[in-house]
Formats: C-alpha cells, structure tokens, sequence
C-alpha cells in the first residue's frame, strides 16, 4: 500500500497565532483559508486550524518511560536530521517544550528520538525520529 497524506482539523482560538506558529516557527506551506480556518501543509499532510475562540486544551497525560505525555496530541515522524533542524528552530523561537528533545527507549526495540510542545492554543505536538525506521512499529 503506498501512503497516503492524512487529515486532521483540530481547534484553535486564534488564527494569527496558528498562522504565526504552523507558517513561521513550523514552516508549514498555507493552502487555501478563509477567515474561520486555515490549511496547512504540515510535512506531506494536510491539517486544518479551525477557530473556536473558546477553544482549551485538554490536560490529561499518561506516563511514558519516565515523563508524563499530553493525550491527545499529534505529530510526524521525521529524519533525524529534520527532527534535529525543527528541535533547533522551535527552541530558538522561544517555544517552551512539554518534554524536551530527547532519546526515549535508549537502547531498546522502539528507541526513539523525540520531543513535545504545544500550539498557541494549547494543542500538544509530538516529533520523532528513528536512528532506523523499522523500530516505528517493532514489538
């Protein structure tokens, strides 16, 4: 099966932050928009900012070897060297991690470089990297 780009739209309670943070910091194309959503190209895939001004994150969070993971949230799984470049740049933005880039599962079936931060709005994010994609989905 070849992959297919995935959809999601999720809310945000301001789009000129959403804008600022997918399009600036992320470095996500814009497609279409109106001024109630805005798409983005989010690394192949294509995600849409709906706005609800009375939009609040959800916190609740599962632990995950050793640090407390914000539920829901999404993400990509990119090339180290992309994961490293995007660490790099939403620390030089200022963006405050979740959890902050790291090695998770060290030396174990599944290790996983990763790191998580939330959207203006509140929505938690999650990138990750495999020294060898064949752990994404190892038991």
């Amino acid at each position: 099966m070849t992959l297919r780009p995935f959809h999601l739209a999720f809310p945000v309670h301001d789009l000129a932050a959403a804008r600022g943070f997918y399009g600036g910091v992320l470095g996500c194309a814009e497609g279409r928009s109106s001024e109630r959503w805005i798409d983005f190209d989010f690394f192949g895939h294509q995600i849409v900012a709906h706005l609800d001004a009375g939009a609040r994150a959800v916190a609740v969070s599962n632990p995950v070897d050793g640090h407390d993971v914000p539920v829901p949230h999404f993400g990509v799984v990119l090339t180290m060297a992309d994961w490293e470049a995007l660490a790099a740049r939403v620390e030089a933005a200022g963006v405050p991690f979740g959890i902050a880039p790291h090695v998770r599962f060290k030396g174990q079936v599944g290790e996983q470089a990763t790191m998580f931060f939330c959207d203006p709005s509140g929505n938690a994010l999650e990138f990750k990297a495999f020294g060898d994609d064949a752990m994404l989905f190892a038991r």
